[in-house]
C-alpha cells in the first residue's frame, strides 16, 4: 500500500530491507578477516529464506567463505534447509517451554547463556586457543 503510493507519486525505488541493512552496515567490508558471523532472529524456520535479514547475512558471508552461526528465540520447521544456504549452525536460546512474556523478560540471559555455550564449542574445536 504505502510503498505503491511512494512509487506512484515520487522518484523512489523499492528495495528489500535486508539489502539495505547489508549495505548500510558495510557487512562485506567487515567480513574481511572474520572467523565467524553471528546473526539472529526471534524465530528461524523455512521462511527465513524469504527476505529475512539473517538469510541475507548468510548469503553475504557465504560469498566471503565465513561460517554463520544463528541464534534464535525458537527454531522452527524447515530450518535445516538453511544449512545449504550458508548457515553453519542454528541454536535456539530458550531453555524450555515458556510464555512469550517469560521469553522476552529472560531474553538477555538466554542469549548470554547460549552465546557462552557456542563460544565454548568454538574454543574446544580450535587447538590454537587451548
Amino acid at each position: 500500500g504505502l510503498g505503491a503510493g511512494f512509487l506512484a507519486f515520487s522518484c523512489c525505488q523499492m528495495r528489500p530491507g535486508a539489502e539495505i541493512v547489508i549495505e548500510e552496515s558495510r557487512l562485506a567490508e567487515k567480513l574481511a578477516g572474520a572467523d565467524y558471523v553471528f546473526t539472529g532472529e526471534g524465530g528461524i524456520d523455512f521462511q527465513t529464506k524469504f527476505g529475512k535479514t539473517p538469510y541475507a547475512v548468510a548469503q553475504e558471508a557465504k560469498k566471503a567463505g565465513v561460517p554463520v552461526i544463528a541464534l534464535a528465540g525458537q527454531v522452527g520447521k524447515g530450518s535445516e534447509s538453511l544449512y545449504e544456504a550458508g548457515f553453519a549452525a542454528i541454536f535456539g536460546i530458550l531453555p524450555g517451554v515458556c510464555s512469550l512474556n517469560e521469553a522476552l523478560e529472560d531474553g538477555a540471559a538466554n542469549l548470554a547463556r547460549t552465546s557462552e555455550n557456542v563460544a565454548r564449542v568454538i574454543k574446544a574445536s580450535r587447538s590454537d586457543l587451548q
